[in-house]
Formats: structure tokens, C-alpha cells, sequence
């Protein structure tokens, strides 16, 4: 009688959650199986929703858990397990302070697993000072540890960073193979689903989020819609205003019952009946929580902001495409009519400066101009063809 084959690391991780990085996985699977591919830091890149914190979790998983320990498995993709280390920021940048921590975390030898991992989710949020912190442990990480970092681009780091990793890029995903994945895992129709595609340009999440919500789809309508009917300076102080508005009706929308949820939990774990007072000896806890959540309220509010350029982005881009004679692989589809006056009584010079205003208003944003400021500039752009 034959014995069975020893389970193999591919065999034990959920590498199906990582859908459509086929060659990626293949990647990480060998490096999990054979010292000699192993590198102990890398960086992962590809484009919002392309599945970079999923393909480090499974990562991290291969890497810690024995093969067939399922409850480890477990406790990694939860978020659990003791020599895992996962920043998941949700703050403007990541703080200094939690750089160090994270360095300092990685010199533990692993407690249970097989490797200690630290992943930096979002890593192009640190700053040059931050990232300095983090060199030497990049580059002579003790044995054991593996460092996985996360970002669009490497282009978002510093060459210094860059230098001390192995870079793996992930593919972008084709529309119609998002749509798919949408249907199945929503349950809403395909039309709906390759709408929401197109939109999120590709970003699962988001997709999945305009699929399953209808009030986010019809902000992203309203707001495209409203920047097309910009014609002076008054239309563009209105149309800012409401763009700011919606784009904080959405955050709120994310966080708010997030927000109630972790402070329903701390009562509890605090032993706070419902409707009871909070005793003085332990308000700096829910305080500290409070300013954890107003923090993350603001990154909100700016990943709301960010993804309304990003939708005005692809408005202009489509108009470029038809001026250009490009037919084909329209965005925003549903407003191809406007898009054809537009793109017929703008010259294309016209259009590639609101697009490099969009851009520069990004920018603007991320050295803390006030929002509606620095909207209301770039629609005056948008109404006059004119940066100011």
C-alpha cells in the first residue's frame, strides 16, 4: 500500500483568492517552497483592486503555516497569528512611530510558525524619513523574517527601498473577466456588473461597491454629470461645493458603521452595559479611539476626493479617445452623447489641459489644499480651458 504524498505548499494555501495573477502566484509559490528562489523582502506593485493585499496574506501564509496546518492557515488570513505583522494604514501617511515598531518587531524570531512576515500595506504613504527607517532592516533582515511591501507603482518608492527589494508586478485584469467575478460573487446581473467594471476601471473592490450600491452609483453619475454642465466661474463654485459633498456622503457611508461597531466592541471588552455612563478611569481609551477614527475620516474623505478625479479623469480621457478618432473602449459609455459635443467643440489642446489640471489638483490635494479650493480651481479650468 501506497502512502499518500506529503501536502505541498501550494496544495495547503488559498491561492484561489487570488484571482487572475496566475504568474504571480506561480512566483511566490516557488519562493515558498525552495530556499534558493526566497527572497526576504519584496514589493509587490500593480493598480488599486488588482488583488496586492490578498496575494500578501496568502503569501504570508505559505510562509508561517507548516503545510496542512489549516488552523494556522487560518489564523494568518485572519489577521492573527503571532508572527504575522500587517500595517494597514488608514491615515494620511504612515507614521514614523509605526515604522519603528515594525523594525522592531521584525528582529523576534517567529514563536510558532516557520517564518516571521511583515507586511506594509500602502507603502508608498511613507515619507523619505519614514522610509529611511526601514532601509537596514530591508537589507540584513534577520533570518526568518521576510519583509513584503505594497504599492501601485515602485515608482512610488524611494530608489533606496527599491534597491533592497525583489519587485513583483501585477497584471491588470481585463473588464469583461472583473464583470464575471463581480456577477459571481454579488449575485447581480452582468450589465450591472460590467457597468461597475468600467467605471472602477478595474479595481475589484470598487466595482464590487458600485455593483452592490446604488446611491455610490448615482453620486458618480450626479458628479460627472454636474462637471459637464460647468459653464463659468458660478457653476464652478456650486458644482465644487457638491462634489466635496458627495464625496463626503460616500465616506461617511464607509465608515460610520465601522466607526459604530468599534465602539460597541470596546464598551464590551470593557465591560460598558449598553446606555451606561463611561467611568473616568477608562474614557482616554474610547477617547484614543475616537481620534483614531477621525484620522481614518480624513483619509476617507480624501480617498473619496481621489476617486472623484479619477472619474474625471476617465470623463476627459474618453473625450481625448474621441477626438483622436478612437472609437472603441469608451469609460463612461452612458454619456457618449455629451462626450461627442464636448469632444467636438473643444480642440484636443483644450482637453489635455484640464487633464494636466485634474493631475495637478491631485497634487494640490496631497500637500493639504483645502478640498473645495483647489476643486473649485480646476473646474474654472474646466469652464475656461485656462489655468488660473
Amino acid at each position: 500500500m501506497t502512502s499518500a504524498p506529503a501536502p505541498t505548499v501550494s496544495d495547503a494555501v488559498p491561492w484561489g483568492a487570488v484571482w487572475g495573477q496566475d504568474a504571480a502566484v506561480a512566483t511566490l509559490q516557488a519562493a515558498a517552497s525552495d530556499p534558493a528562489s526566497m527572497t526576504h523582502a519584496w514589493l509587490i506593485t500593480g493598480p488599486p483592486g488588482s488583488g496586492r493585499s490578498t496575494l500578501a496574506a496568502a503569501f504570508a501564509a505559505s510562509l508561517i503555516a507548516e503545510p496542512g496546518d489549516d488552523a494556522a492557515m487560518r489564523q494568518v488570513l485572519a489577521g492573527t497569528h503571532p508572527d504575522l505583522t500587517a500595517l494597514r494604514t488608514e491615515q494620511v501617511i504612515i507614521r514614523i512611530e509605526e515604522a519603528r515598531k515594525l523594525v522592531e518587531r521584525a528582529y523576534f524570531a517567529p514563536s510558532l510558525g516557520r517564518h516571521r512576515v511583515i507586511i506594509v500595506e500602502d507603502a508608498d504613504r511613507m515619507t523619505e524619513r519614514t522610509s529611511n527607517v526601514l532601509l537596514k532592516a530591508l537589507e540584513e533582515p534577520p533570518e526568518h523574517t521576510v519583509w513584503v511591501l505594497c504599492a501601485p507603482s515602485d515608482a512610488d518608492l524611494l530608489p533606496t527601498i527599491r534597491s533592497r527589494v525583489r519587485t513583483l508586478r501585477l497584471r491588470e485584469p481585463d473588464i469583461d473577466d472583473v464583470a464575471r467575478l463581480i456577477a459571481a460573487r454579488t449575485g447581480v446581473d452582468l450589465t450591472t456588473a460590467e457597468q461597475a467594471a468600467r467605471h472602477a476601471q478595474r479595481h475589484i473592490g470598487m466595482a464590487q461597491r458600485l455593483a452592490m450600491d446604488a446611491d455610490a452609483r448615482r453620486r458618480r453619475d450626479e458628479t460627472l454629470r454636474g462637471v459637464l454642465g460647468v459653464r463659468g466661474v458660478g457653476d464652478a463654485v456650486e458644482v465644487a461645493g457638491r462634489v466635496v459633498v458627495a464625496a463626503t456622503d460616500d465616506a461617511k457611508a464607509l465608515t460610520a458603521e465601522r466607526d459604530e461597531e468599534e465602539r460597541a466592541a470596546l464598551k464590551r471588552t470593557l465591560g460598558i452595559a449598553e446606555g451606561a455612563a463611561v467611568p473616568p478611569s477608562v474614557r482616554s481609551q474610547l477617547s484614543a479611539l475616537e481620534d483614531d477614527q477621525k484620522r481614518r475620516a480624513t483619509r476617507s474623505l480624501r480617498d473619496g476626493i481621489d476617486r472623484v478625479l479619477t472619474d474625471l479623469q476617465s470623463l476627459f480621457r474618453d473625450v481625448v479617445m474621441l477626438q483622436f478618432g478612437r472609437e472603441v473602449e469608451l469609460i463612461n459609455r452612458e454619456l457618449e452623447a455629451d462626450l461627442r459635443a464636448l469632444a467636438a467643440a473643444w480642440t484636443p489642446e483644450r482637453t489635455l489641459t484640464v487633464l494636466d489640471r485634474i493631475a495637478e489638483t491631485r497634487r494640490n490635494l496631497e500637500g493639504n489644499v483645502a478640498p473645495t479650493l483647489a476643486i473649485e480651481s480646476m473646474l474654472v479650468t474646466v469652464a475656461s480651458g485656462r489655468t488660473l
